[in-house]
């Protein structure tokens, strides 16, 4: 497929399977994956595994990649009031890439002002905030609405991987 997509993670406490299983499917199709951070030191996932982001968050240009993908896990509330986390978000949404979330990330798109009128799924800990952000939840392992890709969990990982595919296909 050949397109270029950075993964956002926390600087600690990242959902293993939501970084994994989603970036073996994204990789496997022939992309280019790139795992940006708060750091560029090794950071340690909820269930012990290790991954070494390629790029600051600062670092992550609009113009380099075909999409966002915002990891979860407990540490992604690490990035809910996060300037340029939310920024990201909103840069690439309004450039008509494909931002996409998993877990409690989809927080994230909500606080960036891009779930109005849309539909989302996400852990069901964010309904709330996604719902009084103009979102329309939905309790389902995932949902593309436009170029906008959600999932509830890492039990939906490659799933959530596959819709990300189709996305960046349209």
């Amino acid at each position: 497929m050949g397109k270029k997509i950075v993964m956002v993670i926390a600087p600690g406490n990242f959902r293993d399977e939501e970084l994994f299983h989603t970036k073996e499917v994204l990789a496997n199709a022939g992309n280019e994956i790139k795992i940006a951070s708060l750091t560029t030191d090794e950071v340690v996932g909820m269930l012990g595994a290790k991954a070494k982001p390629d790029m600051l968050l600062d670092e992550v240009k609009v113009e380099d990649f075909d999409a966002i993908v915002f990891v979860g896990g407990t540490g992604a509330s690490t990035y809910f009031n996060n300037e340029k986390a939310l920024q990201l978000a909103k840069n690439f949404y309004e450039a008509n890439k494909v931002v996409a979330a998993i877990c409690i990330a989809p927080s994230i798109l909500a606080n960036a002002g891009i779930l109005q009128g849309k539909n989302v799924t996400s852990w069901p800990s964010e309904k709330d905030n996604i719902n009084a952000k103009g979102g329309n939840w939905q309790e389902t392992n995932v949902v593309k609405d436009g170029r906008i890709v959600t999932a509830s969990g890492p039990q939906a990982a490659r799933e959530f991987a596959n819709k990300i595919l189709e996305a960046l296909q349209e």
